[in-house]
Formats: C-alpha cells, structure tokens, sequence
C-alpha cells in the first residue's frame, strides 16, 4: 500500500520531470535536489519518504516491491505533470555476508528490491518515455560486480546488481533507435548513513584513491549521463579506481 502526497494539487507545467526511488535519504534524496536544480519535476519515492515542502516534488510513499507502488508512481507522475522523462533506479540494498551464512530472508529481501524492484517500475515507465518520443534510464549498480573484493563478501550484490548492469545494456540496444538512452553508475563505497564512522577507515582502504566516495560524486555522475545525449549502454565506475585494479 502506499501513500501519494501532494496529489490533490492543481497539474504543474515543467519542462520535464524525473522518477526516482529510493528517495529519501543518502544518494535518493541528493539526486532529489539534483534534479530539482535542473529545473526538473521529480516524483520520489521510499518507504520512509515524506511529503515535500516543494510543490514542485510528489512524494509516493511504498514498497518498490510491490507492483502497485510502481504503478501509483508512474500515475502520481501523470497526474501532475502529464508526463515522465527520466526514471532513476536508485533504490538498493547491499547485505554483506560470506556465501554460506546468507539466509532465505536475506535472498528474497535482496532480490526484491534491486531486481523487482526495478523491474516493476521500469516496464511502466517506459511506455511514457516512448509516447514522449525519447527519455533516460539511469540505474545505481555497484563497481563491486567488476571487482569483487576478499575484504567485501558480496555475491547477492553481484547477483542482483550484475544483472542490472547486463540488463542496462540490454534495454540501451532495444531502445536506442527510439530515443530512448539507459545507463549505470557503478559506486564504490559512498559515504552514506548506512556506514557508521568508525567503518570509514577501513572501507576507504578499499579504494586505489584511500578514501570513501562522496554523495555528490554519484549525484554528479548521473546528472552528467543526463546531459549527454550520445552515451547510452554505459556502466560509469564511480569508485576511486576500484574497477581498474587493486
């Protein structure tokens, strides 16, 4: 079940506007204000997501799970705006365990939300980007799919973003002679609220650079991809040369 703010306000004229999910905090909600920085309507959405003082922002707050949340997104997006231009797959989990100790739980919670989760509100949204004539995809992977690390255990990671990185290349040839472009960003480890401080040391060793990522990086890197209409099937590593080696 999931609940749209702002929905009863009058339809609002942007040039164009921007689905993004996992929205609430972290990368979601700087890609947020990224967007919003264009000039850009933005329909967010989260489990936790609340409703925004910017009437330019409708919140749906959901499971992006649940096929039903995707479609409500996609029509809180039409009922306001008319329209949808760019969908950002940022909602994510990344569970770290060796192989053996991951749970059935840990299974269906993973897959849930990095494959169905982009799987249900991709194939709803882009219908509306063919009708517009043109549009982008843009989803967060990980630079861990290309580098695995002793240090990390990652396989449901590698599993599940690995196919979103397949998956984006696949749909950047469906789709490229009808306008449409579908890109990655592939982060190494960003810092997010979901690595308490005493971590950092040891997750920017990580890094040929020594040091986390920002979220700015990440946000800079998807809003570049917008900008450049020639690049479609790219995995951007934003990972402080993760992905060229150790």
């Amino acid at each position: 079940m999931s609940d749209i703010a702002g929905d009863v306000a009058a339809p609002s004229v942007v040039n164009r506007v921007a689905v993004i999910t996992g929205a609430s905090q972290g990368i979601g909600a700087n890609l947020v204000i990224g967007y919003r920085s264009l000039g850009y309507g933005v329909v967010a959405t989260s489990r936790s997501i609340r409703e925004a003082d910017d009437p330019q922002i409708v919140t749906v707050r959901g499971d992006i799970t649940d096929p039903a949340t995707a479609q409500q997104v996609v029509d809180a997006a039409l009922d306001r705006f008319g329209r949808i231009d760019t969908l950002v797959n940022n909602a994510g989990i990344f569970v770290a365990k060796p192989f053996t100790d991951y749970t059935d739980e840990d299974f269906d919670l993973v897959t849930g939300i990095n494959l169905a989760g982009f799987f249900h509100i991709t194939r709803r949204v882009l219908p509306h980007l063919l009708a517009a004539g043109g549009g982008h995809v843009v989803t967060i992977t990980t630079s861990l799919v290309d580098q695995p690390s002793v240090q990390l255990p990652s396989v449901l990671a590698s599993l599940t973003k690995g196919g979103l990185n397949s998956a984006t290349k696949s749909l950047a040839i469906e789709y490229a002679s009808r306008g449409i472009r579908v890109n990655a960003v592939a982060p190494g480890v960003i810092k997010t609220p979901m690595h308490p401080v005493e971590t950092h040391q040891m997750l920017g060793d990580l890094h040929p650079v020594g040091r986390l990522g920002e979220i700015s990086d990440v946000v800079d890197a998807v809003i570049y991809l917008e900008s450049a209409p020639f690049v479609t099937g790219e995995i951007l590593h934003v990972d402080g040369g993760q992905n060229a080696g150790r």
